[in-house]
């Protein structure tokens, strides 16, 4: 065991008020680009905009929607080597300070050419915070809630959407051109408070421990489990990160792109995949032109604002339970479903707008909420927390950067054609992207592993690559990252942190509030892959 001299935690925050305060910043991250990727499809109908832009066709609609996306693929492309050198906490700050540059650029736009060039902007900061926002999740969460850290997260990004949503509609009652600037501008608010907050955070310790600088890391592992530096929890924790980095150092192969691709080839196509068809299944055909959708379905001018209004609350209330189940049916079952009632979903939404009948508008919003429903609670949250869980640390920010880079590019792709797939296919763009949600159940059904609460470090195992059992084994002694950053008590001697393999304290004074509300009868356990099984 390395020791660590450490000063004792007195003036900050520690245990779980610290846990706590990571995920709302780290949903603040995601707020912005969730409020980003919103705000658009609201000003884009209304009549000032239009007027101001010079009544601009469907493919300068889809442009001006679509190339943040482009931006948001050069930088997250590059956020993997980004985030390996200054860290998870300086990538935030940059990615939240050249957002709120594009805000600003957006906000003050001068024609069709500059406000091109703000989406393009706040694209660079969306591609470095939406693919450091997760890593930087998953590396301070513990196992058991790293899922619902995760969805209380992406609850973030779609609170940032609906707030959009109203944004634009009590804007649009505004008589000037202020009904599309003032929601442009409430972009440059977010990220400055974002870029302010990123500043106070702790560092993610295993970046720290990565890049030796142990007593940091050491200290805000400390911090986590409650700010006792003797907590022998802390150090095996620390000690079991420290020996997956000297490991890998060990192994003598150098930390490339095509290393980790000849390496993890399977982890970085899965990791791919979970985000191309979060895009394919078809939520931003919604979530980019929800007004235009319902127009198309018979809601017109206003009531098309409201309607995507209503449909972003109960959007929001999809993303709550998830928070409850993904840590208890895992992470199949819940992309499994969503995929299936997606699917009929949208098979739904073409037939009623094939059939054009007068109950369309009503039942065209009853699918698309339902939809969003569905892709709320399941394919909208798990492919942000699917790549960094199967990424091991030496390739993590790399192997994340391909996959939010695949979002993004499937993003842009979907974006840039609706508008105009709306006008040559109409209704049969739906049913289409309800094939692409069959497409993804085949593909989770016979290829995802589960991997609910296993440690990021004993990932190896789900995949079959970790044939030294009795090391294995060891690691699973400490157990470090299996216990609860949400108890209330910490063990105190090596018996004890063994027992963090046990079923959880049946006392629900034992554990922390979300554990009790999350976890009240849970009682699974990990338990890693033996040799006869790989």
């Amino acid at each position: 065991m390395v020791e660590v001299a450490l000063p004792t935690s007195r003036h900050r925050l520690v245990g779980q008020p610290l846990l706590y305060a990571i995920s709302v910043f780290a949903s603040l991250g995601v707020f912005l680009f969730g409020y980003d990727q919103g705000v658009m499809s609201g000003i884009i109908t209304g009549p000032y905009f239009k007027q101001y832009f010079n009544s601009p066709g469907p493919l300068q609609l889809g442009t001006m929607v679509a190339v943040l996306e482009l931006g948001a693929l050069a930088t997250s492309l590059a956020a993997g080597r980004v985030g390996d050198i200054i860290g998870r906490k300086g990538t935030l700050f940059v990615g939240a300070l050249v957002f709120t540059l594009g805000g600003a650029i957006q906000t003050l736009t001068t024609g069709f050419g500059v406000m091109v060039v703000g989406r393009i902007v706040s694209g660079f900061g969306v591609g470095l915070l939406s693919t450091i926002v997760p890593i930087y999740q998953s590396e301070v969460s513990p196992p058991n809630h790293r899922g619902a850290l995760a969805c209380m997260e992406f609850t973030g990004n779609i609170v940032g959407y609906a707030t959009s949503v109203w944004t634009d509609y009590f804007c649009s009652f505004i008589e000037s051109d202020y009904a599309w600037r003032i929601p442009l501008f409430l972009q440059c608010v977010i990220g400055a408070i974002l870029a302010a907050g990123s500043l106070v955070m702790p560092e993610s310790p295993r970046w720290l421990i990565d890049t030796d600088k142990d007593a940091a890391g050491m200290q805000v592992i400390v911090d986590l489990h409650g700010g006792d530096p003797t907590d022998v929890v802390a150090q095996a924790e620390y000690q079991e990160i420290k020996d997956k980095v000297m490991s890998e150092r060990e192994s003598g192969e150098p930390r490339t792109y095509a290393v980790m691709w000849k390496k993890y080839k399977r982890r970085v196509l899965l990791a791919m995949s979970s985000q191309a068809f979060a895009q394919l299944n078809g939520i931003n055909v919604i979530s980019y032109y929800a007004p235009s959708v319902f127009e198309e379905a018979g809601w017109l001018g206003r009531d098309a604002l409201l309607m995507t209004g209503i449909n972003s609350i109960i959007y929001v209330l999809s993303t709550l339970p998830p928070w409850y189940l993904v840590d208890r049916w895992g992470r199949r079952f819940i992309l499994l479903t969503g995929a299936v009632i997606m699917g009929v979903a949208l098979g739904a939404t073409g037939w009623w707008m094939y059939i054009d009948v007068p109950m369309t508008p009503k039942a065209v919003v009853i699918c698309v909420i339902i939809f969003n429903a569905a892709f709320g609670y399941s394919w909208g949250p798990l492919p942000w927390l699917y790549p960094p869980e199967i990424m091991p640390l030496t390739f993590r920010a790399k192997g994340v950067s391909l996959s939010t880079a695949t979002n993004w590019a499937f993003n842009f792709i979907v974006g840039e054609t609706t508008p105009y797939l709306q006008e040559v296919i109409t209704w049969r763009l739906y049913p289409m992207h309800g094939f692409y949600c069959a497409c993804s159940f085949v593909l989770v059904y016979f290829l995802y592993p589960e991997t609910k609460g296993v440690p990021l470090e004993e990932m190896d195992a789900v995949f079959g690559e970790d044939t030294n059992s009795a090391v294995l084994e060891e690691r699973l002694d400490y157990e470090s990252e299996r216990a609860s950053l949400m108890s209330n008590t910490f063990p105190t001697d090596h018996h004890s942190i063994n027992s963090v393999r046990r079923p959880k304290p049946n006392n629900p004074a034992e554990r922390g509030w979300v554990s009790r509300l999350l976890y009240r009868n849970d009682r699974s356990t990990y338990e890693p892959i033996a040799d006869a099984e790989e």
